[in-house]
């Protein structure tokens, strides 16, 4: 026979090794930073939420604008990317939609990807050693500048391999001053891009424009890939979705005709 004593051992939270001020989890009820999920449900957008989880409290409305800008910008770049190639390849194999996903997610690497935090980094760190030695941005700049070019480096955040100037980049450095998201990373960045393009005229990408504006407000440049991803999976979803519902199964790569899977 159940008894209410029984009852309630059944249901009594299992206390969890895990550790985490992030998200409380009791019965009935769940707190997020402080706040109950069901207001956030009604009360924030994703943009916020995502700023809310990773920095811990809820944005400025300049900030939740600047942060859904990010994301968006985020979102596609056709099938040019290796992460876009991968998911569709998967797709087109028979994979399921999560393994498909996590294929795309998987090709973020060195190459694709890990130029915002190697950028977010970059700037970073030079703005540490500036303040320490009281260098202005231009000095530090051209520092960054030289020390790629000793190695024989690209510096990252600089340059596309389709674009001689991101469109996507200009737009998020016009919205970073309108939302005063313009702080020492930005004007960092813009300073080395004064160099790259003199010299080569090379400009900002969107890795560039998207570190400098992060790192000014406040992202850890480790975050950088995990934001990148969290704006790149509603494109990599409508990419598995074309390949499932307008292509034939198993398809090949095709030389010489244009991308083809």
């Amino acid at each position: 026979m159940i008894t209410e004593k029984v009852l309630e051992g059944m249901f009594k939270p299992v206390q969890s090794p895990w550790k985490t001020s992030i998200t409380k989890v009791e019965p009935n009820k769940l707190t997020t930073r402080g706040y109950k999920q069901e207001d956030l449900i009604e009360g924030i957008s994703f943009s916020e939420m995502v700023y809310l989880l990773v920095k811990g409290n809820i944005p400025s409305e300049k900030n939740k604008k600047m942060i859904e800008a990010i994301l968006v910008s985020f979102c596609d770049h056709g099938v040019t990317p290796p992460s876009t190639q991968s998911a569709r390849l998967m797709a087109s194999a028979g994979s399921p939609v999560n393994a498909c996903i996590a294929g795309g997610i998987l090709a973020f690497g060195e190459n694709h990807a890990g130029a915002i935090e190697n950028t977010m980094k970059n700037l970073q760190e030079a703005i540490k050693v500036s303040e320490v030695y009281n260098r202005s941005s231009s000095e530090a700049a051209k520092y960054i500048v030289e020390e790629h070019k000793k190695k024989g480096k690209k510096v990252p955040g600089f340059g596309h391999r389709y674009h001689t100037e991101d469109p996507r980049a200009r737009k998020l450095l016009e919205l970073a001053e309108n939302y005063d998201c313009n702080g020492k990373h930005f004007e960092l960045a813009i300073e080395i891009e004064k160099i790259l393009e003199d010299k080569n005229g090379i400009k900002m990408n969107i890795d560039g424009a998207n570190a400098a504006i992060l790192s000014d407000m406040g992202f850890n440049w480790r975050f950088g890939c995990g934001m990148f991803i969290i704006g790149r999976i509603p494109g990599l979803l409508a990419h598995i979705n074309e390949e499932i519902s307008n292509e034939e199964p198993f398809r090949k790569i095709a030389q010489n005709k244009g991308f083809s899977i």
